[in-house]
Parts: C-alpha cells; sequence; structure tokens
C-alpha cells in the first residue's frame, strides 16, 4: 500500500486539507485527511508537501504530439504522445481523428482501437508513464462544407447509416464521441444510431440554425464540439448553434482555452455561461505539441507552426495546447480558482464521455492523478497508483 500526503487534495468536489491517500492495486482505497486516519502499518509513505493532489486530466479531444499523429500507423508514435501529455498531467485521452479517405479512417480506427484493447488487458502497468486512450473520437467526416476548418472538403461525406456502421466496426465498438453536423442530410438518424449505441454525439463544425441544433438535441446530441470555432457566428436575431450552446443548461460544452482559438474574453463568456458543471477543456492538439516551429502532420495533410499558432492555409488547424496550460488559463482568463478549474480538466469530462471511475478522487476509483504547486504547474503525473 502506497499513502500520499500533502498540502491540499481535491476531489475535485469537495477539498480537503492535509489529506491522507492510500492506493493499492492500481485502485484508490481510501481519502482522508491526516488528521481522521492513522497511517497503515508498512505502507509505503510519499509526501509531496506544499502540493495539490487532484484527478488525473482527461483530453477527450487530441489529434497528436511529439511529433507524431494519432492516425499514422508508427505504433511508436502513439506511445510518444501518450508519454508528453502524461508529463503535461493527463492520465486519459481520446485518440481524435480528422477527415480523410474513408479506407484511411477505417484503418486508423482498427489500429487506434487494437491500442486501447491492449491497454486494456495490460493494465497492470510497467512503470511507463504513458497516459491511457480510453476509447476514439470520430470527427468527421460529417460535418459542413460551410465551416470545415481545415478538414479536407473534398473528403467531407453525409451522415448514413451504412457508413457510421463501418466505423463502427472497424474500430470495434471503441467510438465513444462523435462530431457531427446536425444539418446534415441524414444527420438526424445517425445521431440517433450513435446515442443508442453509447456514443457521446457531439455537434461541432456546424453551420446549423437554431431549429437544426435543436433537432440534434431532439435526436440524442448532447455536447458540441470547440465552441465558437468552426461553427456558424453568433448573431442577435439568429443565434443558431453557438445561442443554443450558451443558452441551453442540459448542453455540455468543450472549449480551447489557448488565448488564440478564443479571446480570453470569450473563454470567460462559455465558461460564464456553461458553468462549473457544464464546461470541459480540450486541447485539440495536433503533432506539433512540444516541438519547436515547422510542419507537422495533421491526419492527411501538413500543418505549418509558427509563433505559437498552427496553420494550415491560413486557417486554424488545431493547437500546440496542453492541458495543465488550458487550466491555468481559465484561472487568469475567466478568474476561476484552481478547484474550478480542474473540474472542467477532470470530472466533466468524465462524466460528458461517460468514463465510469475517473476525473475523480475517491475509494475504488483508479488510482490517476496529477500532483499540483499551489498555481497549477505539474510536478508529478500518477497513472494506476505507480509512483515514480
Amino acid at each position: 500500500m502506497i499513502a500520499l500526503t500533502a498540502k491540499t487534495l481535491y476531489t475535485p468536489l469537495e477539498r480537503v486539507e492535509s489529506p491522507l491517500l492510500l492506493l493499492e492495486d492500481q485502485h484508490i482505497v481510501e481519502v482522508a485527511s491526516q488528521a481522521a486516519q492513522a497511517v497503515p502499518t508498512g505502507a509505503r509513505v510519499v509526501d509531496f508537501g506544499d502540493a495539490v493532489l487532484a484527478p488525473g486530466y482527461l483530453d477527450i479531444h487530441i489529434h497528436g504530439g511529439a511529433g507524431h499523429d494519432v492516425m499514422e500507423a508508427d505504433h511508436a508514435g502513439l506511445s510518444a504522445v501518450e508519454h508528453l501529455i502524461a508529463k503535461h498531467g493527463v492520465t486519459g485521452y481520446f485518440p481524435t481523428t480528422v477527415t480523410a479517405p474513408v479506407d484511411q479512417i477505417l484503418s486508423a480506427l482498427e489500429r487506434l482501437a487494437t491500442a486501447i484493447e491492449n491497454r486494456s488487458q495490460q493494465n497492470s502497468g510497467d512503470g511507463s508513464l504513458l497516459a491511457a486512450p480510453l476509447g476514439i473520437h470520430l470527427e468527421g467526416p460529417f460535418i459542413s462544407h460551410a465551416r470545415p476548418g481545415v478538414h479536407p472538403p473534398g473528403d467531407l461525406l453525409l451522415p448514413t447509416i451504412a457508413l457510421f456502421e463501418r466505423f463502427w466496426q472497424a474500430a470495434r465498438g471503441n467510438i465513444r464521441m462523435m462530431t457531427i453536423a446536425p444539418e446534415l442530410d441524414g444527420a438526424l438518424e445517425v445521431i440517433a444510431e450513435a446515442a443508442k449505441r453509447g456514443v457521446c454525439v457531439s455537434m461541432g463544425h456546424s453551420d446549423a440554425d437554431l431549429e437544426a441544433t435543436r433537432a440534434g438535441l431532439a435526436a440524442g446530441a448532447r455536447h458540441a464540439t470547440h465552441t465558437f470555432n468552426a461553427m456558424r457566428p453568433l448573431h442577435h436575431r439568429e443565434p443558431g448553434i453557438v445561442g443554443e450552446v450558451l443558452t441551453n443548461p442540459q448542453l455540455t460544452a468543450d472549449l480551447i482555452a489557448d488565448g488564440v482559438h478564443l479571446h480570453p474574453s470569450i473563454v470567460q463568456l462559455v465558461l460564464g455561461a456553461k458553468g462549473k458543471e457544464n464546461a470541459v477543456l480540450i486541447t485539440d492538439a495536433i503533432s506539433a505539441t512540444g516541438m519547436p516551429d515547422g510542419r507537422y502532420p495533421l491526419g492527411p495533410f501538413v500543418v505549418e507552426v509558427k509563433d505559437g499558432k498552427a496553420l494550415y492555409n491560413g486557417h486554424l488547424a488545431g493547437s500546440i495546447l496542453t492541458l495543465d496550460v488550458a487550466v491555468r488559463n481559465v484561472m487568469r482568463f475567466a478568474h476561476w480558482d484552481l478547484q474550478q478549474a480542474l473540474r472542467a480538466a477532470t470530472l466533466n469530462p468524465a462524466g460528458v464521455a461517460g468514463l465510469a471511475g475517473r476525473g475523480r478522487l475517491q475509494a475504488g476509483a483508479r488510482a490517476d492523478l496529477v500532483v499540483l504547486s499551489p498555481c497549477g504547474d505539474v510536478r508529478n503525473t500518477i497513472i494506476g497508483g505507480i509512483v515514480n
């Protein structure tokens, strides 16, 4: 048994001062205070001093990092991504596809499914600091020609049950999230079918008006992808998809809080509208994350990274954001405290994506956590109870 001590612990719903966190067999045994619980005899004690203990971060929208894209064939590339994001506090993530020819998407889904299943079967940990792939986020090809971002227009497709079934079979049921434009012909049928299978259907890359957005919600969509980005702009007489995202308390939404995709004041607006329960932080990070300026892959095309921006033909193409920076940016942009900001990177994405036993420090949960400085800098990441 391992006993962790620190100055503060955020579950993140509760704050525990002078905590005692007991870990055994990859899981949390007990969350207590040192005043209420003695260290069990024989336990290995690890004291993190003035640090904060929090659940490991969960990134449900990420395309790559460390020079590698999650759709590439090299298995070692996925490990490089996982090692990089683990150093930034991420313990679990959804590798996210981009629009490409169907055969390329199918091949990528098969490889990612294998990576997810292999990690699940191993599950014992070998001491490596690697974030775990927990499911696949299918972003494209069911998105709007009017709001494709940098997704290749020639590979965008209208949604059909038959094509969704091909993706589902290739992924062997590991698609946990799907971004779709609800206004497309056939979208409502695919939304309903995906939702029936437990997929978190997220509306994004969409030119939907208010009526089409609400039709998507009625069909089973329940989340929004990178709010404001690749969406019909908000208009005071035609609120569209953004208006619904900002005003519907049943609709959860994610955002890229890098200060590039959204002005800090808009980050504050989205977080204020969605509240601490319904806001989710994502990175939308690409292969260039953690790398110097240069040219890097994003699915089937190459992106130019310079001065903190990833661009393709002059358009933003994902980010080079890490989730720990997003948490700290929320503290600066929206004046949230660390406990509030943590929720948007832990408990909220776990709830949105249906990741039971993750995103919260409690007895029985998997021992995935991040050790932070009081201002949110990552000092250590613990995955599966392995303390390095």
